[in-house]
């Protein structure tokens, strides 16, 4: 999972902002991660916590022990934890999450269940988190037409 999507265009050469395959991780391990902390690694340790695997339960808690670890280290203060959902809407192939369809609708679309069961769990986070009240919305029509659903 070292592939980043076509609206993270402009920042992942640098890794300047977190991209969303981490920030998948980071929800798989339960594990907050600043920008402001994200910012203090080194470009290499940013590229490590993008190409570790986290989706087994050991791959998950050595990725967590890593971070944890890399946090303190950089930040001098421990991360917070966050409770790690044991079923997350993104996993449910069949059930379109309401912030989705409703993001959706304002640009005129509505995803059908079928549309959302061929979308791989990374596709769905995104969705997910790019729907969200609060969040910068912008690439959630980009990341719509990304994933076909024109």
């Amino acid at each position: 999972m070292t592939d980043f999507f076509k609206f993270e265009a402009d920042f992942v050469n640098s890794l300047r902002c977190i991209p969303m395959q981490v920030r998948y991780k980071l929800d798989t391990c339960g594990i907050k991660l600043k920008l402001s902390d994200w910012n203090q690694m080194t470009q290499a340790e940013r590229q490590t916590l993008v190409e570790l695997a986290c989706t087994t339960e050991t791959e998950i808690q050595s990725y967590q022990k890593y971070l944890q670890h890399l946090i303190l280290e950089r930040t001098g203060i421990p991360p917070t934890q966050l409770p790690i959902e044991p079923h997350p809407a993104w996993m449910d192939s069949s059930t379109v999450t309401a912030s989705v369809q409703e993001k959706a609708q304002e640009i005129g679309l509505t995803i059908t269940p079928s549309q959302w069961a061929n979308l791989t769990p990374l596709q769905r986070f995104v969705l997910i988190k790019l729907s969200r009240s609060g969040h910068e919305n912008k690439n959630f029509p980009r990341a719509i037409a990304e994933f076909n659903l024109l």
